[in-house]
């Protein structure tokens, strides 16, 4: 496991503890409860969907339901918008960190998303399945391989949901078996028990190191949905859900994320003016005229292209 380079601790000693007990799959999940900044620091979470970290103070996805994280509701117990990490709504700086949990991997455009966590937040956290991972077991809605060497995350664009399908064929008949399921006792399920080794973690501080290593290749393809995926989600939320559910709210600073004040961390997506008038209806920007309606107490803060 590698890590990018900034003084944030890239686990708490409770992730430490469970993986030298040799139970790396809870040092796992007690990851999301892991996010090592002050307590007064704002929080930015894209791509928060229905599992966000507990510390995150605001939330923004492109989506309210969607395919792309397989029909989980989108979890709004904090102030929420809905916009694009590519063309980001917030002002300069507006945040001291910003977490993008499997978010990355979705874009067709990885510089502008990157550049785009730099602009409004100081720092910020990474964390995407490793290329390796997505090379023999491609997803239909990834756009991209990620992996990191020298502090440096590597991205290829996919020009296709499968890079290699000979590959992932030879995965899918020989190996897959033997890496995620329970047939095999004593080395089945190498990749859920050691998550860690098939992800990247990356903390950043001031600039994100990233090399896109095809930028001339275009990932705007559009992928298949899941009907079973959305009919497993309508199916209801299991008892882990729930358990993590109210984990988060025991954890999350319920009262101060109750009583935030968002407009003055907002700018127009269109023109970028940053002195927008707010009212419990709608987010009028005067500069460019542009109205962006708030439904169920969330801003759709999309560019007239992006609608």
């Amino acid at each position: 496991m590698a890590y990018g380079t900034s003084h944030f601790t890239s686990e708490s000693w409770l992730m430490r503890l469970f993986k030298r007990l040799g139970f790396e799959g809870i040092a796992w999940s007690l990851r999301r409860l892991h996010c090592p900044v002050a307590k007064e620091a704002l929080v930015l979470e894209v791509g928060s969907g229905g599992n966000p970290y507990a510390r995150s103070n605001l939330l923004l996805d492109a989506y309210e339901t969607s395919g792309e994280r397989y029909w989980v509701p989108l979890v709004m117990d904090r102030p929420t918008v809905l916009g694009l990490v590519e063309n980001l709504p917030f002002r300069d700086k507006a945040f001291d960190f910003v977490i993008a949990s499997h978010v990355l991997e979705h874009s067709s455009d990885p510089a502008r998303f990157l550049e785009e966590l730099q602009r409004v937040a100081k720092a910020g956290y990474i964390e995407v399945p490793d290329a390796f991972y997505e090379r023999i077991n491609p997803h239909r809605f990834h756009k991209l391989e990620i992996t990191l060497r020298n502090e440096t995350l590597l991205i290829r664009k996919k020009v296709a949901w499968v890079s290699d399908p000979d590959l992932t064929e030879l995965y899918e008949h020989r190996l897959k078996p033997l890496l995620t399921t329970a047939r095999f006792p004593l080395t089945g399920r190498a990749i859920p028990r050691h998550p860690f080794a098939f992800h990247v973690r990356y903390y950043w501080q001031d600039k994100i190191q990233f090399v896109v290593l095809n930028p001339e290749d275009d990932a705007s393809w559009e992928y298949q949905e899941s009907a079973q995926a959305k009919t497993e989600a309508e199916s209801g939320p299991t008892l882990k859900n729930r358990v993590l559910n109210g984990l988060r709210t025991m954890l999350s600073q319920h009262g101060r994320n109750k009583n935030l004040d968002i407009s003055h961390l907002l700018r127009c997506p269109a023109c970028h003016a940053v002195d927008l008038i707010c009212s419990a209806e709608l987010i009028l920007c005067p500069s460019c005229h542009h109205e962006y309606p708030i439904h169920n107490h969330m801003p759709r803060l999309f560019a007239p292209a992006e609608t």
